[in-house]
């Protein structure tokens, strides 16, 4: 198999490494026998331990190491990536080893970790590299047995001959097998014939958090390590005028006080370092810093003036001829506009990166989301080649994002290079929550009307927000042109409703700020979603219709009907009572499609309480279903927090929010009864990490209309109000 530019995606060596002979078998690119891959052992936190070429290593005593190519940040694929490859090569996942692979899309190809890409990305090449291996192992096995590979099959690490019941390790296997060409197109298993995918085979890594030997970003050390905190300007784009570190310098322990940049898309943003031997030692030599800052020459916005803004962008699009023509057809004509804020990733670890920068070579450790893009990006700015950047991934603490962004690492590298020595840069809680790049504010005017049948006869979304490729070059934007008609799609909203409103439109405008702004987990459908979803539900009780109905009606596409029975079958749908705070929602992104039904009820007190939340994914072909399950409750408890607790806003320029008691998180007691259901089907693998959050905002504020009578719009909200 080749890939588009040529280079094959199968390669195998021999190796001997600290067990003997190894069989690696490669899954995307050419390697020669010289290079060498340094892995940081993902399960024990040690330095570098054996040097591997690609995918999957075999040592002679049988035990078997896969390579997990992704970041894990909660998400699960360091399980769900090795019990791929474990599936088809026939081993147990109690006889595997699973290890972080570095940088190196040579080797492992893309490597980033967003779009809730790594299985639906990945499943059916990673199901071939299990796949050849096995089928070299049964090769040798066969010679060495003297009969036809079709005499022989693999099972938990060992070659089995059907006649004689003859058995014989992969560890004895893999000298010779090293030696053969990787078959291509070997035959997968049909699904019915699965012994890990599909299963809820516990996690491994789960013990290694509970245990405390999982090694996260801020649990590696080096030797001669610095380590260092940075003040930055607080309103993100200002200058340092000049700094006094005299004091910072007179605490003990206190190394360094020096400027360093950090590069957010197109800009440099400045900051003050103070470099110690210990992070305490940085931390109140920082409290002695004295900067100056020059803050001229931008905007120092707050949050009123940033939604004016967007309120008056969205009106700046002039009208869709067609689209007006087919809306004034309409019955029934409603307009609203949904307003969403700015949220910061607030991930429970904070950003930090170790970087050690030595003469024309690089080595990072750290919470790395995005290694590919970290190590180009350093190899760009710094000059050095891509070859001696070697990025190395530990455990994330959540990531959602922002730790894909290399202006951390770049940061660290920056001081490496100046103090010349390994240097870990921490962000502490406020740094990481007012800091930014954030999720943009976007506000959404939707326009719809209903013909006499009770059907959408036109529908239209205008948005406003910051727009993230604007980031990188900073120029103004063009006159906003008149919203499309009958083209484009709105990300979040369901893909199938194109094909049953016979007449759309959508248009955006960009807001400028001098807020960074940067993906959230569920870019843009986290905010679209909740327009969309919110409208149509609106849309409903202006046709006089079941909102679970009428999106049924306007969602032809067989896998939404399907989706919405069997969203009816677990909720019990039909049995609810009138007003009784039932609201659902059903959204699509990322290629997962996912419905919630929300439950609201009052409290003695009369206040509002979410009962419980249903959800029913459709991602096609899974891995895991726990893993599923764990991601889509994830994404509902982020989802609720983002509705009704918290969001950043701004005042003079700065962001307000600076911790968790301002920027407050949903605590247990806030957390509703969550049921997770997955779709049964044989549609390919879509994503999951990111798919389950869009529908939870507007199945929620559908179920308080549904008890209340009240449209929220607005979000955040206090659910105590509502």
């Amino acid at each position: 198999m080749k890939n588009s530019k040529g280079i094959s995606r199968r390669t195998f060596i021999r190796q001997t490494g600290l067990s003997g002979i190894a069989l690696t078998i490669g899954a995307y690119g050419a390697v020669s026998a010289t290079s060498t891959v340094g892995i940081v052992n993902g399960q024990t936190g040690l330095k570098p331990g054996i040097e591997l070429l690609a995918w999957i290593s075999i040592d002679q005593s049988g035990r078997v190491t896969l390579m997990n190519h992704r970041s894990e940040m909660g998400q699960g694929t360091f399980q769900a990536i090795p019990q791929l490859i474990a599936e088809e090569l026939e081993v147990d996942l109690n006889q595997v080893t699973i290890l972080f692979a570095p940088a190196n899309p040579t080797k492992f190809g893309p490597q980033p970790q967003e779009g809730s890409f790594s299985v639906r990305g990945w499943y059916k090449q990673l199901l071939q590299i299990g796949a050849a291996a096995r089928e070299m192992l049964i090769e040798v096995a066969a010679q060495k047995w003297q009969v036809t590979t079709l005499e022989c099959y693999a099972e938990l690490g060992q070659v089995i001959h059907r006649p004689s019941n003859k058995k014989i390790s992969y560890g004895l296997l893999v000298e010779e097998a090293s030696k053969l060409t990787p078959p291509q197109n070997v035959p997968l298993k049909n699904r019915k014939a699965y012994k890990l995918i599909g299963k809820p085979i516990p996690r491994q890594d789960i013990p290694l958090k509970t245990n405390g030997t999982a090694q996260f970003g801020l649990d590696k050390k080096l030797p001669g390590m610095l380590y260092a905190v940075v003040e930055r300007n607080p309103r993100f784009r200002g200058k340092v005028n000049r700094f006094d570190g005299s004091k910072a310098m007179a605490v003990p322990g206190v190394r360094h006080v020096l400027p360093v940049q950090r590069a957010v898309f197109g800009s440099l943003f400045e900051g003050v370092a103070v470099v110690a031997d210990s992070l305490w030692a940085a931390m109140q030599g920082r409290k002695a810093l004295v900067v100056d800052w020059d803050d001229s020459g931008f905007p120092h916005l707050d949050s009123d003036q940033l939604a004016t803004q967007m309120r008056a962008d969205l009106k700046k699009p002039g009208p869709s001829s067609q689209f007006e023509a087919a809306y004034q057809n309409a019955t029934k004509k409603l307009e609203a506009v949904y307003e969403t804020p700015y949220q910061s990733h607030s991930c429970m670890e904070p950003l930090n990166c170790i970087a050690h920068v030595q003469d024309n070579r690089i080595d990072i450790w750290g919470p790395i989301q995005e290694a590919n893009w970290i190590q180009a990006d350093l190899s760009e700015r710094m000059k050095i080649p891509k070859e001696n950047i070697k990025v190395n991934m530990t455990f994330l603490g959540g990531g959602f994002g922002r730790k894909g962004f290399p202006d951390y690492p770049h940061e660290a590298a920056l001081l490496s290079k100046a103090v010349k020595a390994p240097v870990q840069v921490v962000w502490t809680r406020e740094d990481d929550m007012s800091q930014g790049p954030f999720r943009p504010g976007a506000f959404y005017a939707c326009k719809g009307g209903i013909d006499d049948a009770g059907h959408i006869l036109a529908f239209q979304t205008i948005t406003a927000t910051q727009w993230i490729g604007q980031e990188w070059k900073p120029e103004p934007y063009p006159e906003p042109k008149p919203p499309g008609y009958n083209t484009g799609w709105l990300e979040g909203m369901a893909s199938a409703y194109v094909k049953a409103i016979p007449h759309v439109s959508f248009g955006g405008v960009g807001t400028h700020s001098p807020i960074p702004v940067m993906w959230w987990r569920a870019p843009s459908a986290s905010t679209s979603g909740f327009a969309c979803e919110s409208f149509i539900d609106e849309l409903a009780h202006l046709a006089s219709q079941d909102p679970m109905e009428f999106r049924k009606n306007h969602l032809p596409d067989k896998r939404y009907q399907a989706l919405i029975d069997q969203l009816k079958i677990i909720s019990n749908w039909e049995s609810r009572a009138k007003n009784a705070g039932w609201g659902v929602a059903i959204t699509e992104c990322f290629g997962g499609i996912c419905g919630h039904i929300v439950q609201v009820s009052r409290k003695s007190d009369g206040k509002l309480r979410i009962t419980k939340v249903i959800a029913l994914m459709d991602c096609g072909w899974y891995v895991n279903p726990d893993i599923i399950r764990a991601q889509v409750e994830g994404s509902i408890i982020m989802a609720l927090g983002a509705a009704i607790k918290h969001e950043t806003t701004f005042e003079d320029g700065k962001a307000v929010p600076k911790n968790f008691n301002t920027y407050e998180m949903p605590r247990m007691s806030d957390t509703p009864e969550i049921d997770v259901h997955i779709m049964e089907n044989d549609e390919p693998a879509g994503g999951v990490g990111e798919p389950g959050l869009p529908p939870f905002a507007p199945a929620l504020c559908n179920a308080i209309f549904d008890l209340t009578g009240k449209r929220i719009r607005t979000l955040p909200f206090k659910l105590d109000e509502a």
